[in-house]
């Protein structure tokens, strides 16, 4: 168990150094990361990169952004492989619709339970 964790860890952590040396050292922003990050997880997903990452990691690369691009990658392969061309447009919501609830609901309540102050 002890092995899961570490290489959850080690994974996640290599994301997160991966980003915070491109906002140390290069002009990008926080918002052009994040956005890299997703599209790189759709190449890696295409090129097979990211599914043994994955099965190896767990949550160290499905939680980082890397693998909410996988999985609208992946979403839409599958939904494609299904229901043809109109798979292109439903696949990658119906694969990430959980995360992308969670994340509004979790902003909903962060904002009802804290009070934002102005800039001054």
């Amino acid at each position: 168990m002890f092995v899961d964790y570490l290489k959850v860890f080690v994974v996640g952590g290599l994301f997160c150094v991966v980003a915070q040396i491109l906002i140390d050292k290069t002009k990008m922003t926080p918002a052009r990361i994040l956005v890299g990050y997703v599209c790189t997880g759709v190449v890696l997903g295409a090129l097979g990169i990211y599914k043994p990452i994955l099965e190896f990691a767990g949550a160290g690369a499905s939680v980082p952004l890397t693998g909410f691009g996988y999985q609208l990658a992946e979403g839409v392969r599958r939904q494609i492989e299904v229901d043809g061309l109109l798979g292109a447009l439903t696949g990658g919501m119906k694969a990430t619709s959980g995360g992308i609830s969670a994340a509004i609901l979790f902003g909903l309540l962060a904002a009802i339970i804290f009070k934002s102050k102005p800039v001054k």
